[in-house]
């Protein structure tokens, strides 16, 4: 019988699994074109082909090393049941975001009201289900909402996820509309805290990172996603230095391992500063599974195991060193 060795498992906090559609499609000339595409796939989806497709990438993310995801869900309450659903049938624990949508985007993603989707969080926490709060973006939502689902989280004391500072447009957008930038806007709503997730940070200036560091909030990094999407090198030295958490998540899942999530981390880091080992493996693997479960306010999640017969491991003086440095993810044992 194989030798393997147990890692706690990681976690991935933040994904659109619909979004693994998509894989193999090269067309959209930038982000925005590519969104007009990932639109046309979300405008087609229904319960059944959630259930039944969310199974498949969900059972995908847990071959390879994931054992828990945050489903950054804005496709309808009834596919946020048939998420959860697909997510017990493949055996991964999960964390639905649910996001709020104002503006924007599909009819079918939006609610009448903050009230509404207050209600529906409710309705989601009365039926036993981890929840997050999800403002999707500053430019799906108005100051209006931010301020109230701020409220919300901090007496509720929940998750706040919420996309800001990927593209150059959107800070541009938010400047003028509000004067200030995206993550200078969350803070000035209330939805800025040691609860806050901010996804992405692409383009976070240093004032904005000085406001996260303050605050206590994370960052999740995405970066097979962004690389794939044009979005740009998240400043990754830079969040270190201010001690600002950072996690990671498969987010389109156009390429679903998280050693590669977090071997481009400190490959970006390496990149911007020219020195090597800029990020410790214990911090990267602290980034894969700890972080990611602070970001979704776990506090159990399974464990992985690693398979160290593998042949990407062979002569390996460090096993979590190669882990980090060499391997893919089918060196866990769950993807054997």
């Amino acid at each position: 019988m194989a030798e393997t060795l147990s890692l706690p498992g990681f976690v991935d906090a933040h994904c659109h699994a619909f979004q693994r559609a998509l894989r193999g499609r090269g067309g959209g000339a930038d982000f925005w074109a590519w969104r007009e595409q990932m639109l046309a796939e979300a405008e087609l989806q229904t319960p059944a082909t959630v259930q039944r497709s969310y199974v498949e990438v969900y059972r995908e993310l847990r071959t390879a090393g994931y054992t828990a995801v945050g489903e950054f869900h804005y496709l309808g309450f009834d596919e946020a049941l048939a998420a959860l659903e697909a997510a017990e049938e493949a055996g991964i624990g999960i964390v639905l975001l649910l996001a709020a949508y104002e503006r924007g985007g599909l009819p079918r993603s939006r609610q009448a009201s903050v009230g509404e989707y207050l209600r529906q969080v409710d309705d989601l926490r009365g039926r036993g289900v981890a929840v997050g709060l999800a403002p999707h973006s500053v430019r799906a939502v108005t100051r209006g909402w931010l301020e109230e689902i701020g409220r919300y989280a901090q007496s509720e004391r929940l998750p706040l996820h919420v996309h800001a500072d990927e593209q150059p447009r959107e800070i541009e957008e938010c400047l003028a509309e509000h004067g200030v930038r995206p993550i200078e806007l969350l803070d000035r709503t209330g939805c800025l805290s040691e609860l806050t997730t901010i996804v992405h940070a692409t383009h976070a200036d240093g004032a904005e990172l000085d406001l996260l560091a303050r605050a206590g909030a994370r960052i999740c990094a995405c970066p097979t996603t962004e690389a794939n999407l044009g979005d740009g090198f998240l400043p990754v030295e830079r969040i270190c230095s201010r001690n600002i958490g950072i996690c990671i998540g498969s987010d389109s899942n156009v390429r679903i391992d998280p050693l590669e999530e977090l071997r481009e981390l400190e490959g970006i880091a390496r990149r911007q500063s020219g020195r090597r080992n800029v990020i410790s493996t214990e911090t990267l693997l602290c980034f894969g599974a700890d972080e990611g479960a602070g970001a979704l306010g776990l506090e159990q999640w399974d464990d992985v195991e690693v398979d160290l017969g593998h042949a990407s491991l062979r002569g390996a003086d460090d096993v979590f060193e190669a882990l980090i440095a060499g391997c893919g993810a089918d060196v866990f044992a769950t993807g054997r």
